[in-house]
């Protein structure tokens, strides 16, 4: 059993697989969050209630040892089924590669299971229902008050996490501290989201197809449905606050909500029979991602949300939470265990790949909610399918880099992703990649001009690659 004591503000996702990973290794841990034990209380409505878990993701629960057990609450989602305006849909793949898709997965069912195996350790202290009031950051101690009877209790440890999420107590205190020059900045979308669903069809069978994450691309906005274990769909409505015909700051009643759905999304309109209820019962919410520099100061480090809050839309908000679990733990061994040197290391080596998935999942809110339905992108996602499926370990989309090839890090995916996509596309619309061309002349041209364009080398005459 190791001696050193640590502290973990908030027993969310990141915190919960963060505990059992430390508590694994033997330190003494105290976890507090200032929700309810959620296995007591359900999720407020509103909350994402269902996530995207992929390969980044599998990487932290393989390191504690649950793969079979989160496996159980997973839904393969193979592909987008993209749904158009006339309530046509077909089927985007996510890989050309047998046996790669995405998992819709419960949040609470997956925060549960992780808290149970927590428990299973006599080394953890777990506390509900306290909200921390004070932090200090270099003596890794705080405060933390009882929601329910406002006793205050002050915990000591020899290092302190915050896995608190986006609005982050220990990150608002590492601001505070005089002795840190602390960069934030907390940039939000002109949309917010809102909450909705499809329930089971009458003999408990999905509404629609399940193994898909649907979207409803509509230009500015657009709605997604994730499935759920129980038959239902959790849908997603991503809407901008004002402009334009529809918009939250004028969607005030139940007729001009059912008009706004009938006319945009009718597919999915003929699904939603609570729509109205549910559309004024729960929270429309903001959309916003979380930079800040640096993570750590003394006894502190912050990680998941605290450290790199982002927007939804590469459904890896949750699997960089928990890559940064893995990588904590692969420098912790690195470092002998160390937890001051590893503090470090993580905060200056994560950081880039931080700073990456947000910009990434900034491009997939244009991507989906627009580009899915252009004739470029559906040509560029065929042919990198066919690609992949003739030469799986030679190419990999900008989509399978971030979601499937979890050895390379997000800062690399978002170079190579990024000249990729706009190679292909240009070679598209300059019809510089034929049908008669094969594939692997394709493949050549593409990757010749992806690591110039990698390079910053000024590509000219793309026709003669």
């Amino acid at each position: 059993m190791k001696k050193e004591k640590i502290i973990i503000v908030g027993a969310g996702l990141c915190g919960s697989l963060l505990a059992l990973r430390l508590a694994q290794h033997g330190y003494q841990i105290d976890l507090i969050e200032k929700r309810p034990d959620l296995r007591k209380a359900s999720i407020s409505a509103g909350r994402s209630i269902n996530l995207a878990f992929s390969d980044r993701g599998m990487k932290g629960i393989s390191l504690v040892g649950l793969e079979e057990k989160v496996n159980q609450l997973c839904i393969p989602m193979h592909g987008r089924m993209l749904h158009d305006q006339q309530g046509n849909s077909q089927l985007s793949k996510y890989s050309g590669r047998k046996d790669e898709y995405i998992n819709s997965i419960s949040r609470g069912g997956l925060n549960s299971l992780l808290l149970n195996e927590v428990e299973k350790h006599t080394n953890v202290s777990l506390y509900f229902d306290y909200t921390c009031i004070a932090v200090d950051v270099e003596n890794a101690s705080a405060e933390f008050e009882s929601n329910s009877s406002q006793e205050v209790v002050s915990l000591k440890g020899d290092f302190l996490l915050g896995t608190d999420g986006a609005g982050s107590v220990v990150r608002k205190n590492l601001m505070k501290n005089k002795n840190l020059l602390f960069s934030f900045s907390q940039n939000f979308l002109t949309h917010g989201y809102k909450e909705l669903s499809f329930p089971p069809k009458a003999n408990g069978d999905y509404a629609t197809e399940e193994g898909a994450l649907h979207i409803w691309p509509r230009g500015e906005n657009m709605v997604i449905a994730l499935p759920n274990l129980d038959g239902s769909f959790t849908v997603t409505l991503f809407l901008a606050y004002e402009g334009g015909k529809y918009n939250f700051n004028n969607l005030t009643n139940p007729e001009i909500v059912d008009e706004y759905f009938k006319e945009v999304y009718p597919d999915a309109h003929a699904l939603m029979p609570d729509l109205k209820t549910e559309f004024f019962e729960n929270p429309t919410a903001p959309l916003g991602t979380v930079r800040c520099l640096p993570w750590s100061f003394k006894k502190t480090l912050i990680m998941g949300d605290a450290a790199h809050a982002i927007v939804p839309f590469y459904g890896q908000g949750m699997n960089a939470s928990f890559e940064d679990v893995f990588v904590f733990d692969q420098i912790l061994n690195e470092e002998n265990f160390s937890l001051e040197k590893t503090f470090v290391r993580f905060a200056k080596e994560r950081k880039k790949d931080g700073d990456a998935i947000a910009d990434l999942a900034l491009d997939n809110f244009h991507e989906m909610k627009a580009h899915t339905a252009q004739e470029v992108f559906l040509a560029k996602r065929k042919l990198e399918l066919e690609l992949e499926e003739k030469f799986p370990e030679e190419y990999y989309s900008k989509y399978s880099l971030v979601t499937f090839k979890e050895d390379i890090p997000y800062s690399e995916a978002i170079q190579q992703g990024r000249a990729q996509d706009l190679v292909i596309q240009e070679m598209i619309k300059k019809d510089l990649l034929s049908e008669e061309m094969s594939l692997e002349v394709k493949l050549k041209r593409i990757n010749k001009a992806t690591q110039m364009a990698m390079n910053k080398e000024l590509i000219f005459n793309l026709e003669e690659l």
